[in-house]
């Protein structure tokens, strides 16, 4: 005869809080796309400097998008990991996402910091954000080569974050990944009642 019995739906992040993720990624691919193809265009030439513009306006999103993020994160909670890892797994991922938002973070405001040494306002689609700190050509090199050299660890950074995402659902067969994948299920650990028949 029929009975129900009741299941737990699959865990995700809050809709908001997947958004802002994909949001970041998307972000992030234009920012190092400009920063990379901008050798296509002639040192001075128009096209150079706007894409460099719009690299410094991505950066500045992907800080605001995360401080957003951030937000969220501190209002709803992470779903949990099923089957849930081993503890050296749990620190692992902590240290990653805290290295991963400090990234996040400290490379928009270090691209501000070259502009404003550069002497130059820091554009954000149409406003013209104050300076960090006073001019100084100097300085402003140094910062630019310690953003580069960032940039390139980033690449490892992102990619490292991709890979264990991927180990998770692949190898390990748990459901870190669909946590942030944007779909139906219920982000908030509700119960779903299922019919199923029995014999």
């Amino acid at each position: 005869m029929p009975s129900s019995i009741t299941t737990p739906a699959r865990e995700r992040f809050h809709p908001l809080s997947i958004g802002a993720h994909w949001l970041t990624v998307l972000l992030l691919v234009a920012v190092y796309a400009l920063i990379e193809l901008r050798g296509i265009y002639p040192k001075g030439s128009a096209g150079r400097d706007l894409m460099k513009s719009w690299h410094e306006m991505l950066g500045l999103a992907v800080l605001a998008t995360v401080l957003v993020r951030l937000t969220l994160r501190a209002i709803y909670r992470a779903p949990a990991i099923q089957p849930p890892p081993p503890a050296w797994q749990v620190w692992g991922a902590k240290a990653m996402h805290m290295a991963l938002y400090v990234f996040l973070v400290g490379m928009p405001l270090l691209g501000w910091l070259v502009v404003s040494a550069k002497g130059k306002p820091a554009p954000f689609f149409g406003l013209e954000l104050p300076a960090l700190i006073a001019p100084d050509k100097a300085l402003a090199r140094n910062l630019e080569q310690v953003h580069e050299i960032i940039g390139t660890l980033g690449y490892l950074l992102i990619g490292g974050h991709a890979a264990a995402a991927l180990w998770h659902h692949y190898v390990r067969r748990d459901d870190t990944l669909l946590h942030m994948l944007p779909g139906r299920g219920d982000s908030h650990g509700a119960d779903v009642v299922r019919s199923m028949p029995r014999a």
